[in-house]
């Protein structure tokens, strides 16, 4: 396909082949691509000595248990039947787990994955789109833009946001097969589409609107719908129903992922309730958020890990600007709609946005960097063939396109490189997010989880006080307070914010949690009949919750109920291989007077933590004792 006029492509002689072609022009494509991987692994090269950070890295990587597994037969069995963190992504659980297959807990590692994830979306995203349309060097631009946008980072510097770039790659996959498809319609091809759809929903479920973007790219630029110059509109709506109709099967792969996504989020008690986030505030924020998204695409600055929702404070002139401004978008794409790229382009746009718009809210962000990752590809699309196509007007000679090409890359690579370093550690990251954001309760909640990790209780306090001023409906923040205020010493502080945890939270596990830290709170307080309650009520709810088996043992053998207590640790050191439990194990031996059994129980713990000072002593103890 040539280019119009004015968009000629560059011109790329050298010395002719023997077919009469120059060798750059024979293999242009290849070196454009090579040249995409390349700028995209160079920007994000940094991201390699970036860590993990708290932010969800530790229930998808660093403390869950299933993934530090690894690629075994019961890892994998988990993947496939886990709903754990409000999702159903069992490729993402497999990706996790062959990352420390590989690399362990080295961060390096998920880095990586994650880099060469995101240069081989590049280079997909390319090819596909220069096989579709014939336009080489628009091609390598749009690519390169999605590339180096910083919108991007997110996605490719959190290695908790694997999930999208997964669901990116599989995404190309599936349209590259619906290509090979579309020249020659079979089963087995059109299969060939499902499975590639199916991956990519199996790796986050935001693509359930593939069917209808499918439609978009019949539009444009396949070129399957009849031209309007001679075809009847009879014509255009029957051909319509035909390629809706071929959908179908797609469509209920669709309508079985959101059905599962709502149940394990529901489930999980991701879900925003009306009471919480009213119907009237999520569309606010919706109407908001496209065009938020369009000026971050356009100029990227003061990008935050989290947003918080706006609630009812959203402006009302804001949001009728912001519908204002789609309303005029939509109405150029539509007298403009003989460039067959700005309506496709438009309405991928807002399409594939719909199932993150926050309609239908999860969790209490307003937006998220992350969710354009997919989207933003058709506003690329719109600008450079805009601009391709509408140069010649403003007398842009070629040269001077590609100065401004080169520019904007370059402008939006250095954003993106000031960026990648924000997701150096949880610190830098929460930090950052609290200067660009204001009162934002899960930063403040972050940060001081972040100082915790560094030992500082003394600064994360008063930033999980703030994170629960901020955010009073959110259970996690009154559970970080009360751990540190536990750790403080202050108990009855710590007590009142672990009573709200169990009032409010919708995670069992969390639930759980803080009725053993009660127990540990009122054995501090030698209310053993209370804190054998707590005890008691934590393992009801989590029967493998190993912490409250040796909680309730310690308090067991404080009463001097020490057969209890030989129960509750012989069972903790059945579930996991733990020096606590062997050694509260050995004292219960001492205490009932079977001085060899406490001796081994000892020695169990020692294995597993030789420096264990106080096992070893009471060993060492016991042997002289029984030697003299």
């Amino acid at each position: 396909m040539s280019s119009p006029a004015g968009t000629a492509e560059l011109d790329l002689s050298t010395e002719p082949a023997a077919d009469g072609k120059p060798w750059l022009e024979r293999h242009a494509t290849a070196l454009l691509a090579i040249s995409l991987a390349l700028m995209t692994f160079a920007l994000y090269a940094n991201s390699l000595r970036n860590g993990f950070v708290s932010y969800d890295d530790p229930p998808y990587v660093t403390n869950n248990y299933q993934v530090q597994q690894g690629l075994t037969r019961s890892s994998i069995s988990w993947a496939f039947t886990t709903t754990t963190e409000a999702n159903w992504h069992p490729i993402t659980w497999l990706s996790h787990m062959a990352d420390v297959q590989m690399f362990g807990l080295r961060p390096a590692g998920h880095h990586l994955s994650n880099v060469l994830l995101h240069t081989l979306n590049v280079v997909l995203f390319f090819l596909l789109l220069y096989g579709a349309t014939g336009m080489r060097l628009r091609s390598a631009m749009a690519a390169a833009l999605f590339a180096v946008h910083p919108l991007n980072v997110e996605s490719v510097a959190w290695i908790a946001e694997r999930k999208s770039l997964l669901c990116a790659t599989f995404l190309f996959l599936a349209l590259a097969a619906y290509g090979w498809y579309v020249r020659k319609p079979a089963i087995g091809r059109y299969l060939a589409v499902a499975l590639f759809f199916a991956l990519s929903l199996m790796s986050k479920p935001i693509m359930i609107t593939l069917p209808f973007a499918l439609l978009l790219l019949d539009y444009w630029p396949l070129g399957r719908f009849p031209s309007r110059a001679t075809d009847s509109s009879s014509d255009f709506f029957s051909v319509l129903f035909k390629l809706a109709a071929e959908k179908i099967p797609l469509l209920l792969l669709s309508i079985a992922s959101a059905v599962i996504a709502v149940y394990t989020q529901r489930s999980a008690g991701a879900l925003g309730s009306v009471a919480a986030l009213p119907l009237g505030q999520r569309l606010n924020n919706a109407i908001y958020s496209y065009l938020a998204y369009i000026l971050k695409g356009i100029w990227p600055s003061r990008l935050a890990v989290f947003y918080p929702h706006p609630e009812g404070s959203l402006a009302a002139w804001k949001v009728i600007a912001a519908a204002l401004v789609i309303l005029l978008i939509s109405a150029l794409v539509w007298r403009e709609r003989k460039f067959g790229y700005l309506p496709a382009g438009w309405l991928w746009y807002l399409g594939t946005l719909v199932p993150v718009i926050g309609i239908i809210q999860v969790g209490r962000q307003a937006m998220a960097d992350r969710y354009a990752y997919i989207s933003l590809l058709g506003l690329f699309v719109m600008a450079v063939w805009s601009i391709a196509d509408f140069a010649p007007r403003l007398r842009l000679s070629r040269e001077s396109q590609f100065a401004l090409a080169a520019m904007v890359l370059c402008l939006y690579a250095a954003f993106s490189y000031v960026q990648i370093g924000y997701w150096h550690d949880s610190l830098t990251l929460f930090t950052h997010a609290l200067q660009v954001t204001p009162d934002n309760g899960i930063a403040e909640d972050n940060l001081g989880t972040a100082y915790v990790e560094m030992g500082l209780l003394n600064k994360a306090l008063p930033h999980y006080a703030a994170a629960v001023r901020l955010s009073p409906e959110l259970s996690k923040p009154h559970y970080n307070l009360a751990t540190v205020l536990l750790r403080e010493n202050r108990l009855d502080e710590a007590q009142r914010e672990y009573e709200i945890v169990i009032k409010s939270a919708s995670d069992e596990q969390e639930i759980a949690q803080a009725h053993n830290n009660l127990g540990v709170l009122f054995a501090q307080k030698n209310q053993f009949d209370t804190a054998l309650r707590e005890f008691d009520a934590a393992i009801r709810m989590n029967p493998t919750g190993l912490n409250s088996f040796i909680g309730r043992g310690s308090v067991e053998y404080q009463m001097g109920n020490l057969d209890a207590a030989l129960a509750d640790f012989t069972h903790a050191t059945q579930m996991a291989p733990s020096p606590a439990a062997y050694f509260w194990l050995g004292r219960t031996f001492e205490g009932k007077g079977d001085v060899s059994s406490a001796i081994r129980a000892y020695e169990d713990a020692l294995k597993i933590a030789p420096g264990f000072a106080e096992a070893r002593d009471r060993a060492n103890f016991l042997r002289s004792k029984t030697q003299n």
